[in-house]
């Protein structure tokens, strides 16, 4: 990459996140520490790792599903390329515009209108994650309480209705309360952990379970229709680009070169864990692979019940950094960031109550996933860093930079709309809540799981297009 002058270190590390409410990298900033700029380049790498591994990637199977296998890994790897580039293009259009926000380089180059839109999709970002934390919740939490003694499938532990309104009262909605993100900076380290252990589970099951599924037809086509909404799915599950300003803010030496390569290690790991998952999540169900892939494991397999608590504590505990976000968009945009306690309480009762609601009457994750993808996530990693910088630069059309800028721009338009129309026209379907013909009967081990003899394995196994 060209090199390009040194960026400044921008006056107030922690502004990002007090004008935007994103949420607090998982090291502490250097402002709370009393110092400015003290940053290494492997804790902010860290935090990098941090921000983009996270809920998003427990639908990459899913996108292998929609996308073809083959196709879907090539994807990944291309958003992830793609990705790293628009993270440090971001950075270079700070630069360019003298500004240490995503909202102030907005503003600054496209005026109030250019800050409304980014200020949306903002709000729509976190919004939808937090309505696809419920319908998680309520799909895990469920087949971990039926594994304890004396909830059935009739009791109230195994209804996801009942366990979405108590999760909420008692865990979101008073952490949601806190007015202090900082409050909740432990939070990020226990997610990432906790995701490790999830990816081992996964790994596990693939060698142990899933010779004993046979996979659908088109398991292994190159290609399928729904590779557009896949995009939007891995988009959403390598989103970073709002803790960026505020990561580099915080390096001892901000440089354009240090922040490269700490760009490059971050996302080489965050696709190699992503590829694992995705990958071995995939291959383990093939076409009958669900937004949340937890549906896909049996009632009575004890270790993937693990999994569910362990995903099931990291979303609940991720949900009230969302609200934060959410909270303060609005806080910023009508109220210039200017909130009372009651009218503070008011708002984050709202915004949970609304987000609680929808999730109670929609419980398909991928959708949820997909609109997430192609709503916000593709345009805040395709479009915008790409719009900024060919307005603020002053290189020829035909430098390398601005041509890439140009490719990001349209194709993220292009996904945009076609994954939105496809998104709403052809919606995928989902098993949810249904234990899977592979876990009959329902009492089997998970390690001694049958299937049926005397049933041709075409009436047995639908394909995955029966499937959506």
């Amino acid at each position: 990459m060209e090199e390009t002058p040194d960026l400044k270190q921008p006056n107030d590390c922690t502004s990002y996140q007090e004008e935007m409410g994103d949420k607090k990298p998982l090291l502490p900033s250097q402002d709370e520490k009393g110092e400015r700029g003290k940053s290494s380049l492997s804790s902010a790498s860290f935090n990098v790792i941090n921000s983009i591994i996270g809920s998003g990637i427990i639908g990459l199977p899913y996108a292998m599903r929609q996308a073809g296998f083959l196709l879907g890994m090539m994807l990944l790897l291309a958003v992830a390329l793609i990705n790293d580039y628009s993270i440090i293009l971001l950075i270079k259009a700070g630069n360019l515009s003298g500004t240490n926000t995503y909202q102030a380089l907005v503003r600054k180059t496209f005026g109030l209108i250019g800050y409304i839109i980014l200020s949306i999709l903002q709000f729509i970002y976190p919004f939808l994650a937090m309505v696809s934390y419920n319908i998680i919740t309520g799909d895990t939490l469920t087949k971990v309480f039926q594994r304890l003694a004396g909830v059935g499938p009739g009791s109230i532990l195994a209804n996801r209705h009942f366990v979405i309104v108590i999760t909420t009262l008692l865990f979101t909605l008073p952490l949601s309360l806190y007015r202090d993100i900082s409050k909740l900076g432990k939070v990020s380290f226990l997610s990432l952990l906790l995701t490790l252990v999830i990816l081992v589970i996964v790994v596990v099951r693939a060698v142990t379970f899933g010779p004993q599924i046979p996979p659908t037809v088109d398991a292994w086509d190159f290609a399928k229709p729904s590779a557009i909404q896949a995009v939007g799915v891995m988009s959403f599950a390598f989103i970073c680009h709002h803790n960026s300003f505020l990561i580099y803010g915080s390096l001892r030496d901000p440089t354009m070169q240090n922040w490269s390569n700490i760009t490059h290690v971050s996302v080489s790991f965050a696709l190699l864990v992503s590829l694992v998952f995705a990958g071995c999540g995939y291959s383990t169900f093939t076409g009958y692979t669900q937004g949340d892939i937890f549906e896909n494991y049996c009632k009575n397999d004890d270790l993937a019940t693990f999994g569910r608590l362990c995903y099931a504590v990291s979303i609940v505990l991720t949900f009230p950094i969302e609200c934060f976000v959410t909270r303060e968009v609005i806080s910023n945009v009508f109220l210039k960031g200017r909130l009372s306690m009651v009218f503070h309480i008011f708002l984050t009762l709202l915004i949970v109550a609304v987000c609680t609601s929808l999730s109670l009457i929609y419980d398909c994750l991928g959708i949820v996933l997909e609109l997430n993808g192609v709503l916000s996530a593709i345009p805040l990693v395709f479009v915008i860093p790409a719009a900024c910088y060919l307005k603020l630069t002053d290189n020829h059309w035909a430098h390398r930079d601005s041509l890439i800028s140009v490719f990001l721009f349209v194709t993220g338009i292009s996904i945009l709309t076609v994954g939105f129309v496809m998104t709403v026209l052809h919606p995928q379907q989902c098993s949810h809540g249904k234990e899977m013909f592979y876990c009959l009967p329902s009492n089997s081990s998970i390690m001694n799981v049958t299937f049926p003899t005397n049933v041709p394995q075409a009436e047995t196994v639908p394909t995955s297009s029966s499937l959506s």
